[in-house]
C-alpha cells in the first residue's frame, strides 16, 4: 500500500468516526435537553390528571390514552395488510411491470406530506364515510400513511432470505404457503419489527394529519368503543396545542419527555417480541 492510499484510508476512517460521533452527540443532546427541561415539570398528578378550564387543572391522561389507542388500532390494521402485500410482491407476483408500478406507488405515498394525508382523510373518512372527527378516522388515515413503510421494510427483509432456503423446501415437497409461513417470514422478523417500530414512531409523532381527522378532544372515554367514535387529541397534538396555542412550555416539555419514554418503551417491546418469536421458531 502506497503512502498516499494509507493517508486517504486514515482520513476516510476518521471521517466515518467523526460522522458517527456527531450523530451520537446530536442524539444525546436532544435527549438530554428534553430530560432536563421536562423532568422538573413532570409529575404523577400531571400524568394521571384530566385538563379542565373550569376546574383549573392540567393533565395529559386523555392524550396518553388516545395515543396508545391509535398505536394499537393502526398496527392491527396496517401490519397484516403491509406484510401481506410485501409477501405477495416478493413471493407470488410474477408480472414485473405490475411489481414496478406497485413499488413506485408505495415510494410515492411515502413521500407525500402528512398534511395532505390529513386533508384526504378528512374528506374521505370524516365526510364521505360519515365517521366524523374521531380516533377511528385518525387511525385509518395513519394506516394509509404507515402502509408504505411496512411494505418496503418487509419487502427488503424478504429479499435477504437466501433462495436456497426456498429451493430446499420445494425439493422436500413443501407448498408455497408453508415455505412462506415457516421459513421466509421467520427469517424476515428483523425487517418486520423494524417496520413496526417505524410505523409506531410515526403514529406517536404525527400531529398535522390528526388535527384534521382525530381532532383535539380532551376527555377520557368511558370505553374503548367510545374512544374510537369520538374526537381525541394525541400527545403530539396536545404538545402543539399547549405550546403554540396556550404558550404553556412547562407542560409542553413534560409531554415531550413522555413521548420520548413512550417511543423508547415501544422500541424495547418490539425487540423483546422479536426475540421471543425467534425462540419459538
Amino acid at each position: 500500500m502506497t503512502e498516499k492510499r494509507r493517508i486517504t484510508g486514515m482520513l476516510l476512517t476518521g471521517a466515518v468516526y467523526l460522522a458517527a460521533a456527531l450523530c451520537l452527540a446530536v442524539l444525546v443532546g436532544i435527549i438530554g435537553y428534553v430530560v432536563i427541561k421536562g423532568l422538573p415539570a413532570i409529575s404523577w398528578k400531571l400524568i394521571t390528571g384530566v385538563p379542565s378550564v373550569t376546574k383549573g387543572t392540567q393533565g395529559i391522561l386523555p392524550f396518553l390514552l388516545n395515543t396508545l389507542y391509535m398505536i394499537l388500532l393502526t398496527l392491527l390494521i396496517v401490519l397484516p395488510i403491509g406484510v401481506g402485500a410485501a409477501v405477495y410482491l416478493n413471493e407470488y407476483a410474477s408480472n414485473k411491470k405490475l411489481i414496478r408500478v406497485i413499488e413506485f406507488t408505495t415510494e410515492t405515498l411515502a413521500g407525500i406530506p402528512s398534511i395532505l394525508y390529513g386533508l384526504v382523510g378528512y374528506l374521505v373518512f370524516c365526510q364521505k364515510l360519515g365517521l366524523q372527527t374521531s380516533l377511528l378516522s385518525g387511525c385509518l388515515t395513519l394506516t394509509i400513511m404507515t402502509l408504505p413503510t411496512i411494505i418496503r421494510t418487509t419487502q427488503e427483509s424478504l429479499k435477504t432470505v437466501p433462495i436456497s432456503y426456498r429451493e430446499g423446501a420445494l425439493g422436500l415437497g413443501a407448498t408455497k404457503w408453508h415455505i412462506v409461513r415457516t421459513i421466509v417470514l421467520p427469517c424476515s422478523l428483523d425487517g418486520i419489527v423494524t417496520g413496526c417500530i417505524l410505523a409506531a414512531g410515526r403514529v406517536v409523532g404525527e400531529s398535522a394529519a390528526l388535527l384534521f381527522t382525530a381532532g383535539a378532544g380532551k376527555l377520557v372515554a368511558k370505553s374503548l368503543l367510545a374512544a374510537y367514535s369520538r374526537s381525541g387529541a394525541s400527545l403530539a397534538v396536545a404538545l402543539y396545542l399547549y405550546v403554540f396555542e396556550e404558550g404553556n412550555f412547562q407542560v409542553g416539555y413534560a409531554i415531550a419527555l413522555v413521548l420520548l419514554v413512550l417511543v423508547t418503551a415501544i422500541n424495547l417491546a418490539a425487540k423483546w417480541a422479536r426475540k421471543a418469536l425467534k425462540q419459538k421458531t
